[in-house]
């Protein structure tokens, strides 16, 4: 049975989760505040948090960063009235996987958790294969390690910005509308309003492009990005 820790101060969206998530043979654990639900997630397993970022005492974000901070790498998606673009790139930024704003439909969630546990799932698997080595110029990505270095010089990533640069550069030469990026880097299709791709992007080219020659990550202006040596 999937086991899911909710961490939520409302009570209504709380009875409305688990009731709806109990009738689809989810195993629901529920927090009411973020220093239970941080307690709670370091002290059992869960296949997936579904977290509030607005709860008394200690907010999602906050609980998000120091559950990745403690090594925890269990998928989380947020769940929060905070729907602009800023708030939704903080939100991932922390180490989420997802973001879904309220008020959402049920179905949505449904769809959102089963994206979320199915990419662990064929991730799992494909850990226990042989991966090939991706490179480009002095950049180099170990998929079988998780390690990427340019000039020698190991770059740590988030999780999302590792899974973003793998699809770069598994289809390096290859221009990527924002879309393509949001299917494969997120496998699903957030608000296409937001700027969380170009967002990704930045933060990716402040860690490999910004103190290193060639420049691989390039605009192409009104179709997306492009992972090639200048």
């Amino acid at each position: 049975m999937i086991s899911i820790l909710l961490v939520e101060d409302e009570a209504n969206v709380v009875n409305f989760i688990k009731k709806g998530l109990g009738e689809e043979a989810f195993n629901v654990s529920v927090a009411f505040n973020g220093v239970d639900g941080l307690k709670m997630a370091h002290e059992n397993h869960y296949d997936i948090i579904l977290l509030d970022i607005m709860i008394p005492e200690k907010n999602g974000i906050e609980v998000c960063k120091e559950i990745r901070a403690s090594g925890i790498s269990t998928p989380i998606l947020f769940l929060t009235a905070l729907n602009t673009s800023d708030n939704i790139a903080l939100g991932l930024n922390s180490g989420a996987d997802d973001y879904l704003v309220k008020p959402f439909k049920f179905n949505e969630l449904i769809a959102r958790i089963s994206a979320i546990l199915r990419r662990v799932h064929v991730d799992k698997i494909v850990e226990k294969e042989t991966r090939n080595r991706y490179t480009i110029a002095d950049l180099i990505m170990d998929d079988d390690a998780k390690k990427v270095t340019r000039s020698d010089k190991e770059i740590s990533l988030t999780s999302t910005e590792y899974r973003l640069l793998l699809t770069l550069l598994k289809n390096k030469g290859k221009v990527l509308s924002r879309i393509e990026l949001l299917e494969n880097a997120w496998d699903i299709n957030f608000n296409l309003g937001t700027n969380v791709v170009d967002v990704y992007i930045n933060y990716l080219r402040k860690k490999l492009d910004a103190n290193f020659d060639p420049k691989l990550i390039h605009t192409v202006i009104g179709m997306g990005y492009i992972l090639k040596e200048s």
